[in-house]
């Protein structure tokens, strides 16, 4: 049986130093590439609006993730609140983007870590899959360190925009099973302009590279079920605005022609792209075929796509009763 790596890194102490180290840089936050420097630790927030207690805004088995993901049995799926990226597309904005009202959503650490065995032991969910955790990394580190003497177990997945921080992605090392990160733009212009971020490109593939050297290709068990590595997800942007040519040609260039990738064709004009003329539909039968017309040039041929007619399957409502997903049978091919 699959042994994560940061069950020895707890016997040795070296997840107690690493949690002390990254809540330390909470006094002048620097976690993420924004490095706003405010004292989270006294409540302080900046560009993500959060202190130290790690904002939650959904615990649940998530069944729409790639099948090395969700399985049979779901992702045990930990949606945490804010973010540090401002999309103006973003499926999630109702807790992604809301933070006053995510504030009533603080958790202390040994309550998360309950949950989180709750996912493994009750519900049997195949990992623990934190969603948008870059503004989070120290309290990720605290909640896992709470949670291993309690009897966590499962790989630990990092659901993430791209947006990170190398130093803070190397206290990672070894804690985090599987990196999924979004590459999402080839172009800062793009960036700056639909998630008020002006230097994605580079932190992003900075960010990836990290992850690759740290767990490398995907490794699935016996049953096709994801236990190390990365995979990364490329979401279509209508009018070619992802730049697919250049991210996927760096992608198989500068990582690997081997490495993982999930082709994503779920775009949904959310939040306020509607009101935005490049951003305002569904992407198109010709869209989609030119990158996958791609990706077989290139020949990334590990990994899922998505079949057209995605996008309304996949859209949260964290303000609803229950499961903020609608579960369908459709899900990344």
């Amino acid at each position: 049986m699959f042994e994560p790596e940061y069950i020895a890194l707890y016997q040795s102490g070296e997840l107690e130093r690493r949690a002390a180290a990254l809540e330390a840089r909470l006094a002048s936050c620097n976690i993420c590439p924004r490095e706003c420097g405010v004292n989270r630790l006294e409540g302080e927030q900046g560009f993500c609006h959060s202190g130290h207690l790690p904002i939650v805004a959904a615990v649940c088995p998530h069944y729409g993730e790639e099948p090395a993901i969700s399985g049979s049995r779901g992702s045990g799926a930990i949606f945490l609140g804010n973010c540090n990226m401002r999309c103006v597309y973003c499926q999630n904005y109702q807790i992604s983007q809301n933070w006053k009202k995510q504030q009533s959503k603080e958790i202390d650490f040994y309550t998360l870590a309950e949950r989180m065995l709750y996912l493994q032991n009750e519900l049997g969910c195949h990992n623990i899959n934190f969603v948008s955790p870059s503004h989070f990394v120290p309290q990720l580190v605290r909640v896992v360190l709470e949670a291993v003497p309690m009897g966590l177990r499962l790989p630990l997945v990092y659901n993430t925009n791209g947006y990170d921080s190398i130093e803070s992605l190397r206290e990672l090392d070894g804690i985090i099973s599987i990196y999924l990160p979004d590459l999402r733009y080839a172009s800062n212009k793009w960036a700056r302009k639909f998630s008020r971020v002006s230097d994605y490109v580079t932190h992003a593939r900075q960010a990836i590279a990290e992850m690759y050297k740290q767990v490398g290709e995907l490794v699935v068990d016996e049953a096709g079920l994801a236990q190390k590595g990365l995979i990364v997800r490329h979401l279509i942007l209508p009018n070619r605005l992802a730049g697919s040519r250049d991210s996927l040609t760096w992608l198989a260039r500068e990582i690997s022609p081997t490495v993982t990738v999930s082709i994503m064709s779920q775009y949904f004009p959310a939040h306020r792209a509607s009101r935005i003329p490049l951003l305002s539909r569904t992407i198109s039968a010709g869209e989609y075929s030119e990158v996958i017309k791609l990706v077989n040039e290139i020949g990334l041929n590990n990994g899922w796509r998505q079949e057209m007619g995605a996008a309304e399957n996949y859209l949260p409502d964290f303000e609803g009763e229950g499961h903020p997903f609608i579960l369908t049978k459709d899900k990344p091919k």
